[in-house]
């Protein structure tokens, strides 16, 4: 069925841990299943149950405990344009931290179980990216931020994407109906998913790396920020590379004890940092945009 590789998860699933792999086939809950290198990890009690991804796991404790930190810590900057929408973003990301747990962790579930979580996981991030956006457009001052207009659009939207894309997701792997059922010998092709969690979340994210470099560079004026804008972008490209590049040449040198997953988690909590610490940088002072509406100092 089609002669190009649009949509096909097959050979993503053989050499990465992704999360939508848990949903194309109710017999691939398991890496090993893709006839990649077989994450093994950490084994448990009986012969056919095992931690499979424990570094990530824990990664995903210290993102969640470091996002909580990074909220905590944005609330005291009052004055701070966007405040709340950034904190928002904060909350997508934790959420999707505790998804990772159950999903990319390889924690022993029952596949059932399994498929909610990633379900929620797939939501989370198209969800997450899009508020990321948005916060993008927000320093626009175009709606005051942290209006009930402003956070409520936001809300709106994200959840708009996180319904649909869950539904998709969850009829994918619990097969409620017959649209988004995948096969093996059509290369676990899911056009749906491959649109909404392999490209939307990319295309959110450069588009709010766009609207920001325009913002810092051409109204606000300054350099400075832009080194953090641009150094959350290399480590969440690194990240990427190391999960689905790196991530088979890991899991073979290691004996299917780690793979790429682990760094991509830790790459992104960085990334996260950094944009948090770029946000922080041009909202220590007044914006020069909030005084002249034409948007040019």
């Amino acid at each position: 069925m089609g002669s190009t590789n649009f949509g096909n998860f097959d050979a993503f699933c053989r050499d990465s841990t992704l999360p939508v792999c848990n949903v194309l086939s109710e017999s691939h809950t398991q890496r090993g299943g893709w006839g990649g290198c077989e994450l093994r990890g950490i084994p448990l009690s009986g012969d056919d149950r095992y931690l499979g991804n424990l570094g990530s796991i824990l990664l995903c404790g210290i993102a969640i405990v470091v996002s909580i930190w990074l909220l905590l810590r944005s609330e005291r900057k009052k004055a701070a344009v966007g405040r709340r929408e950034m904190q928002l973003f904060l909350i997508g990301f934790i959420i999707i931290e505790i998804c990772e747990i159950f999903t990319v962790g390889e924690f022993p579930l029952n596949a059932t179980v399994r498929i909610a979580f990633t379900g929620i996981h797939i939501g989370m991030i198209i969800a997450t990216t899009w508020i990321l956006l948005l916060n993008a457009i927000v320093g626009y001052q175009i709606l005051d931020d942290g209006t009930p207009l402003s956070i409520g659009l936001m809300l709106l939207s994200g959840a708009v994407l996180f319904v649909g894309t869950g539904y998709i997701t969850l009829d994918t792997g619990y097969h409620w109906t017959s649209k988004f059922i995948t096969r093996a010998d059509d290369h676990y092709r899911n056009i749906a998913l491959y649109v909404l969690y392999q490209l939307a979340p990319l295309v959110f994210l450069v588009a709010f790396y766009v609207l920001e470099a325009i913002l810092v560079l051409r109204i606000l004026g300054e350099i400075r920020p832009m080194l953090y804008l641009t150094g959350a972008a290399v480590l969440f490209a690194i990240g990427q590379i190391f999960n689905y590049v790196i991530s088979p040449y890991i899991c073979n040198g290691t004996s299917g004890k780690i793979d790429g997953a682990l760094f991509q988690t830790l790459f992104t909590l960085l990334a996260v940092v950094m944009v948090w610490a770029f946000w922080s940088s041009i909202t220590e002072d007044d914006w020069p945009i909030a005084s002249q509406p034409t948007g040019y100092p």
